[in-house]
């Protein structure tokens, strides 16, 4: 990795943050003057916490990771939005992603006018890191990879991403949103050995908490450093926070209803393979499938009509004629079931 101060712009290395009021004081006191409250309506007349001290706390807990190393926001969306802004020039620097992936990659980063690179995923939607080292030039600022991947639900191979770590210098974004799910530990393990690592993780998915917009980004105290300077003041609100906490204390049952989904998964599986128009079903390490079938369009309006909606996913590359199922509670995939075994097209 290039040094730290080199990959990020500029003005961004120089830029003095804005300093809250709970960011001069945060601790124990019975009066608070300090940041224009309405002094009624307790609690949520106080701003919230800007570094989500007590919330980091218990994310580094369950996942032994030094609170240095953690950043929460608004959504992973929030996290992909900062890397780009902290590290791409606009209007010079690119970031390189594979394709299909998650869209929100390229969203962000033609919205701060910065060019996004796509490299085709290879057949059965692997990573070649070598395409992705080759797609690489001097304005390549970050790497984008989606494991498992959003909308294939496959992992990444692991030792292509490694490759890919050593030999590019500059920042490469892991978005583990669905890791939950997959039989592959997480890559925050790897955290220490690759300075230039950002693994990005949510309460979305596993958690069952996509409502509260949680998201947490792990990297190096550099990077971490970098992204708390230019988030806004108090981007997670006290009731996410809060919420968040409440989410977190319940592991066990998140582990209960994530093997119901894994099992889910299987028993939806193992039936779409009985359909005569279903011509493919890609391995998955999440909680969808994407399915190949004779016509997708067709076949999503039809459940449509039914009040059963699912993704179509006809138009994106390499996933011509494939609709993308969620794993939902048995009551909902088998009325899913029940209304492709009465489909005719």
């Amino acid at each position: 990795m290039k040094n730290l101060k080199d990959l990020v712009r500029p003005n961004i290395w120089d830029l003095k943050p804005y300093s809250s009021a709970r960011d001069e004081f945060h601790g124990e006191a019975s009066v608070f003057l300090d940041a224009n409250e309405n002094p009624y309506y307790e609690p949520y007349n106080r701003y919230p916490d800007p570094m989500q001290r007590e919330l980091k706390n218990r994310i580094s807990a369950l996942k032994d990771i030094a609170p240095e190393y953690i950043f929460t926001g608004n959504g992973s969306d929030e996290a992909i939005d900062l890397v780009i802004r902290a590290f791409c020039e606009p209007g010079i620097d690119n970031i390189v992603t594979i394709t299909p992936s998650y869209g929100m990659y390229e969203v962000a980063a033609n919205t701060n006018h910065v060019t996004c690179v796509k490299v085709e995923l290879a057949s059965g939607f692997k990573l070649n890191a070598q395409a992705i080292l080759d797609a690489v030039d001097s304005h390549t600022k970050v790497i984008f990879l989606c494991s498992p991947n959003n909308p294939t639900g496959n992992l990444l191979n692991r030792e292509e991403i490694y490759r890919i770590l050593k030999y590019f210098g500059g920042i490469v974004v892991v978005d583990e949103a669905y890791i939950d799910f997959a039989s592959s530990l997480s890559l925050t393990r790897g955290l220490v050995g690759f300075p230039n690592l950002v693994v990005l993780q949510t309460l979305s998915k596993a958690w069952g908490a996509a409502g509260i917009r949680l998201g947490m980004a792990f990297a190096s105290p550099g990077i971490i450093a970098v992204l708390n300077k230019i988030k806004y003041p108090y981007n997670v609100s006290r009731l996410t926070q809060e919420y968040a906490l409440d989410v977190l204390s319940r592991e066990e049952g998140m582990k209960n209803k994530l093997s119901e989904i894994l099992n889910e998964r299987s028993l939806v599986e193992t039936a779409l393979h009985e359909l005569p128009f279903v011509k493919q079903i890609y391995p998955s390490d999440a909680n969808f499938i994407l399915v190949r079938v004779e016509d997708a369009n067709a076949t999503y309006d039809y459940l449509v009509k039914q009040g059963i909606i699912v993704r179509n996913r006809n138009t994106i590359a390499l996933c011509e004629g494939c609709i993308r199922i969620t794993i939902g509670t048995p009551e909902e995939n088998n009325a899913l079931l029940k209304a492709l075994n009465t489909m005719t097209l």
